[in-house]
C-alpha cells in the first residue's frame, strides 16, 4: 500500500475535494461515482457522502492508496 501526506490548510476538506487534490481521480464527477460505489474508505470504513467533511488526524483510502490528512 502506498501512503501520501495531505496537509490541510483549513479546519476540514470534503472527501471529493481530497480525492482530487491528491490526483487519486481526474475529475470532481470521478470522485463522486466511485465514493457512491462504496469504493473509498474513510478511517477504515466506507464513506458514501461526497462532502463528507475531513479532518486533520483521518485516514482516506482508495485501492492501494492511504492519504493520512495533517494539520497544517
Amino acid at each position: 500500500m502506498t501512503t501520501a501526506v495531505f496537509t490541510l490548510q483549513g479546519e476540514y476538506i470534503e472527501l471529493k475535494a481530497l480525492l482530487k487534490l491528491t490526483d487519486l481521480v481526474s475529475s470532481g464527477g470521478e470522485a463522486k461515482m466511485l465514493i457512491s460505489e462504496g469504493q473509498v474508505l474513510v478511517d477504515g470504513e466506507v464513506e458514501m457522502r461526497k462532502a463528507c467533511k475531513i479532518r486533520a488526524g483521518q485516514q482516506v483510502q482508495l485501492g492501494d492508496m492511504l492519504i493520512q490528512v495533517n494539520a497544517a
